[in-house]
């Protein structure tokens, strides 16, 4: 289905944060209703991959909103470059921001799609790279229904900053709704020992999960650059188009 792009700038106890805004054409008007997907990007914000990425969830009829993971250490409307520099800011940025942060992101978010009419109740979260570390993050929230995680970087590791007893995977129990953990076999940034971690403490806390190893590299659905798998990318469109409409 068609579909148009907006854009808000949501208040959060961290600050102004700008959401870009995914949905159905004339969804305010259509008389309908339509679940809705938290989509969050890698360390370079919403740049052109993650907005195409976000334009194919919404043409299945969603209402789809990416935040700017770091509103709090940039002006409005960063987006970091796929080079070095890029990578330097986003992983400098990365290391910066409290995980608690996100946490109060996803309420802001999730109590603005309240004020939507023609958004229902059911929320999904999904997102690559950091992004399918803050999906996982964002499943803690029992609001969200179900989650798809990317090759979620740093979720293995507990070494993102934030208080004691907060790290993401360490709370992994809070995690209501259905998840699926996707990685890449060839990803250098999470071992296979990492995976087996994540794998181990999703069985321990009794998770609901699904789990798919593909033969890929790092980034593998991002549609720019020598990594990208289109034919992989399709078919984990098809099968979180899938997750969501179960919700």
């Amino acid at each position: 289905m068609q579909i148009e792009q907006s854009q808000v700038t949501l208040i959060t106890p961290t600050g102004p944060m700008q959401v870009y805004q995914y949905q159905p054409l004339a969804a305010a008007t259509a008389g309908k209703t339509y679940p809705a997907i938290l989509f969050y990007s890698e360390i370079f914000q919403q740049t052109a991959p993650i907005a195409r990425s976000a334009a194919i969830l919404a043409s299945h009829g969603f209402v789809v909103l990416v935040p700017e993971i770091f509103h709090e250490l940039n002006p409005l409307g960063t987006v970091l470059a796929y080079d070095d520099a890029g990578k330097d800011k986003g992983n400098q940025d990365k290391w910066t921001k409290p995980l608690e942060s996100y946490d109060s992101d996803n309420q802001v978010m999730l109590d603005y799609l309240k004020t939507l009419p023609y958004v229902r109740p059911e929320v999904g979260a999904m997102g690559v790279c950091i992004g399918g570390h803050l999906a996982f993050r964002a499943a803690l929230n029992p609001a969200i229904k179900a989650t798809y995680c990317l090759y979620a970087t740093d979720l293995h590791s507990d070494t993102l900053p934030c208080g004691e007893g907060q790290q993401t995977l360490g709370r992994a129990a809070d995690i209501q709704g259905e998840l699926v953990m996707v990685w890449g076999k060839q990803d250098p940034h999470v071992s296979p020992e990492g995976r087996q971690k994540v794998y181990q403490q999703l069985t321990e806390a009794k998770v609901s999960f699904s789990w798919y190893e593909c033969n890929a590299q790092h980034a593998f659905m991002r549609d720019e650059g020598e990594r990208y798998d289109a034919a992989l990318a399709l078919q984990n469109y098809q099968q979180a188009v899938a997750l969501f409409r179960q919700m």
